[in-house]
């Protein structure tokens, strides 16, 4: 089984500072990247919520959001005056009305208006906030985002298998195909022969040394062999038991695909085993694409 690195998660606890939820969205990366948001004072813990999502979810790039939700009471979130630096503002104000001739009165209404002059109580949001409680919420939200990679991983599981069966056929095809070439391509020499000669007669044996000449010249049977050797491996990896990422492993094999298609086109000197070709690397990029998102 594998999976998919792109998905979505959340979890919420409650604790003393309120209801803290984690949400967590990842990508495709190539590394274990994260990007961590916490409310105001919760930083401390964004180590905490690291170690926990790299215990389940190894590579791609994990974007988490902390937001809390208190009830907060009257007296918590009651601002409290400056008094010394709206005295020093009414000062100012008054000074600038004197030198600058302006009328108008210093009131109320108009201290109102600096917000410097008013203050929120310093509270310690975390207070009473275990980072116990904050790595299980961290791997709760984790557990969803691997179940969510798990089920996309299986979709794309299923389109790879298709991938492979495709790329078999294509093999199968050249495989048949490239004893006929040789065939095709011996009658074509003997005819030319006798053009050239003007005679009826060939020499055979000059004939059938020109013909294994390009046997072994365009033999690709290592190609298929090792090409087939591939598809197994990735078949092997797509089942296995996820115990670890494949994503890497996948994507060495799918360059060593594209290099045997590239050996086996670069050999072909066959329209249909050249088609065969190309429709097997059309099938390889596509892989490579599907892969680029596969933990």
């Amino acid at each position: 089984m594998i999976r998919s690195m792109t998905g979505y998660g959340e979890a919420e606890r409650e604790s003393p500072a309120g209801r803290l939820r984690l949400e967590v969205k990842t990508v495709n990366h190539r590394y274990f990247n994260t990007s961590i948001k916490t409310p105001h004072g919760f930083d401390k813990f964004e180590r905490d919520i690291t170690e926990a999502l790299k215990r389940y979810l190894s590579r791609g790039h994990i974007s988490a959001s902390m937001t809390l939700d208190r009830a907060s009471s009257a007296d918590e979130s009651a601002p409290k005056v400056d008094i010394e630096r709206a005295k020093q503002i009414q000062a100012a104000l008054e000074h600038m009305s004197a030198e600058l001739g302006v009328p108008g009165e210093v009131d109320l209404s108009l201290m109102a208006r600096f917000s410097e002059v008013f203050r929120a109580p310093e509270q310690d949001r975390t207070a009473g906030v275990e980072p116990e409680v904050v790595q299980q919420l961290a791997e709760a939200a984790a557990l969803s985002v691997q179940s969510f990679r798990e089920a996309e991983g299986e979709r794309l599981a299923a389109d790879l298998e298709g991938r492979m069966a495709a790329m078999s056929d294509a093999l199968d095809k050249i495989e048949e195909r490239a004893p006929q070439r040789l065939i095709s391509e011996r009658d074509r020499l003997r005819e030319a022969v006798k053009e050239l000669a003007e005679q009826t007669e060939v020499d055979e044996d000059r004939l059938a040394r020109e013909i294994a000449y390009l046997a072994e010249k365009w033999d690709i049977n290592e190609e298929l062999v090792r090409f087939r050797s591939h598809i197994e491996l990735f078949r092997e990896a797509l089942t296995g038991d996820a115990s670890e990422p494949v994503g890497k492993r996948l994507g060495f094999l799918i360059q060593e695909m594209h290099r045997e298609a590239n050996t086996i086109g670069s050999k072909a000197n066959d329209a249909e085993i050249s088609q065969a070709s190309v429709a097997l690397k059309q099938e390889v990029e596509r892989v490579r694409e599907q892969v680029e998102n596969v933990e």
